[in-house]
């Protein structure tokens, strides 16, 4: 069995749970407690605590990229836990700046986080056991959000597009099922999905993520057909496919038209959980 707890999203779900522009799992299985980012700021511990998560129970924090919105709330975990160790890539401290109208704004992470003990650099692909493990490499430029042209990294020259190597997934395969977590696919689902195949073969029961294809304003022609054509390769694998946050209510509408039950929307305080075969 595995439960699926999202601690924190954009949209308001179970009652008395917060919700922020943010993503958070709390992942359990029978060997272990896995903590999938979290959120912007302290308020997906506030939902744990309404939601009967235990923090303490957490062994393993993975921070899916270096961004605010899924580091943010990493300060309070540490002192509610006191022994976790937490998984970043190695690149995932440079200066992250979302180019906005109004002026550039930091969007990394809080460099506190960076002086913890309990910090480990991930170089590359990573087995942290036997149900769990980490994977990158991700190339590919089939579909990458549109809405990366914003972001940047802040190098001596000025700002630079950010290619994305610090983003990570995390696998979890338990009772001869795989479970596919990506914070915001950066670099892409589709791209992802590949790098997994090569990784792991075939595609996954479930992918739990954001797509990173939210917009204010009205889609081009162009990011239409991207999104549905990224709906139509999604449903034709199979997988399950859970997504929220950076997605946006416009893009999953169209995705949902295609994907049917195959595509499902996660809210702050919705819980997955699998038994057997059902869902």
């Amino acid at each position: 069995m595995i439960k699926i707890i999202n601690l924190i999203e954009d949209t308001p779900g179970s009652t008395g749970c917060l919700y922020e522009h943010g993503l958070s799992f709390y992942i359990e299985t029978e060997k272990g407690v896995t903590l999938m980012d979290t959120g912007a700021s302290g308020a997906f511990a506030a939902n744990a605590k309404t939601l009967g998560a235990d923090l303490t129970k957490v062994d393993t924090v993975v921070l899916s990229h270096g961004h605010y919105d899924h580091t943010g709330g990493l300060l309070a975990f540490l002192e509610i836990n006191k022994t976790a160790p937490f998984y970043i890539r190695s690149s995932a401290d440079g200066d992250f700046y979302n180019m906005k109208d109004e002026g550039p704004k930091y969007i990394g992470v809080d460099r506190r986080i960076l002086d913890s003990s309990r910090l480990v650099l991930v170089e590359g692909n990573r087995v942290l056991d036997e149900e769990r493990s980490l994977f990158t490499g991700i190339t590919g430029g089939k579909f990458i959000p549109s809405g990366n042209r914003r972001l940047t990294r802040k190098e001596s020259a000025g700002y630079e597009p950010d290619t994305f190597e610090h983003e990570q997934c995390l696998v979890v395969q338990t009772e001869g099922r795989s479970f596919l977590f990506s914070g915001c696919a950066h670099n892409g689902i589709l791209n992802i999905l590949d790098r997994y195949r090569e990784i792991y073969g075939g595609v996954p029961d479930a992918i739990i993520s954001g797509f990173h294809m939210m917009k204010k304003d009205a889609y081009t022609d162009e990011e239409t057909r991207v999104i549905r054509e990224t709906a139509r390769t999604l449903k034709a694998g199979g997988a399950l496919c859970f997504t929220g946050h950076c997605t946006g209510d416009a893009a999953f509408d169209i995705m949902k038209d295609i994907m049917g039950d195959k595509l499902r929307r996660i809210h702050s305080g919705d819980t997955l959980a699998w038994t057997g075969s059902r869902v």
